[in-house]
């Protein structure tokens, strides 16, 4: 199936009141994973890509790689570039097919992240590439972007009224508690503040840092007007687990296709869990 733009899925989800997985990769055993896990919970699926995955495995590979596996698969697979910070690295990410791409300006001035993220707006709406931005600073670390506890804040409720209004975004990730990386304690969501700007704006929201928070608060943010979940982490920790274990119990072995095997397998189980949770399953139109 051909690719869709994250805006389409998400208006469905929004209609719908579930949210759908944007799932970072790196590989092909995570690209395949994902996909695999889609189609067999007929899911539509976010596959997204940080600009470190891009710097690891190169657009290239990463383009070619989630191409070739929506040819094949029977439900609606969109390609987003997780977290940009920079004009350059969006263009090129639009040139290379990507249908959707997220403008981070969150570290500016509200004003500066107003006139970035409307420059992007402007120049991808052009092409039919949808747009993702932040408001709100999320802590925690995403490849090379690092938000202390510290600079961390939550996204104010009017800010975001306004920000959406100006700039004509698809969809809006806000900071209501949770954070990047695996967490120390258990994260604590602002529900209240979930509910308010999801009565104030008309747009889809987005839930970064989503791995490690309890599936009841992952249910009352679903039910609150959250649409996209990013999940990272948890895919990571199970590719390292099962490689471990794999290793441990045949030391000897050298084999890539043996120990990422098992690994791919271990990944799917997490995203398929995912899925169930966040409301898309039999939702990819088959």
């Amino acid at each position: 199936m051909p690719f869709v733009t994250v805006k389409e899925i998400l208006q469905d989800a929004r209609k719908g009141s579930y949210a759908v997985g944007a799932f970072n990769t790196n590989n092909m055993e995570i690209v395949q994973a994902i996909v695999e896990a889609a189609v067999e919970e007929n899911s539509p699926v976010i596959l997204q890509a940080s600009q470190g995955a891009l710097k690891y495995a190169g657009i290239e590979y990463i383009t070619a790689m989630v191409k070739a596996a929506a040819e094949i698969a029977p439900i609606p697979i969109a390609l987003h570039l997780d977290h940009g910070t920079s004009f350059e690295q969006i263009v090129k990410c639009i040139r290379y097919g990507f249908t959707s791409v997220m403008i981070d300006g969150s570290k500016y001035p509200l004003e500066e992240n107003i006139r970035i993220t409307k420059k992007v707006v402007e120049i991808a709406g052009a092409v039919g590439v949808s747009v993702e931005a932040e408001l709100g600073k999320i802590g925690g670390t995403e490849d090379d972007i690092s938000v202390s506890e510290k600079e961390a804040y939550m996204t104010d409720p009017q800010e975001a009224v306004r920000f959406v209004k100006e700039t004509g975004v698809d969809s809006l990730a806000i900071a209501i508690g949770t954070a990047h990386g695996p967490y120390k304690g258990e994260p604590k969501l602002d529900f209240d503040r979930l509910e308010k700007i999801s009565s104030l704006v008309d747009i889809p929201l987005v839930l970064h840092g989503a791995s490690g928070v309890p599936e009841d608060s992952i249910r009352k943010a679903v039910e609150r007007g959250i649409c996209k979940i990013n999940i990272d982490t948890d895919i990571r920790q199970a590719f390292a687990r099962a490689v471990r274990e794999f290793l441990e119990k045949n030391p000897k072995e050298y084999d890539p296709r043996k120990i990422l095997g098992p690994a791919k397998e271990e990944m799917k189980k997490v995203i398929r869990e995912k899925i169930r949770l966040f409301g898309s399953s039999g939702k990819g139109g088959k």
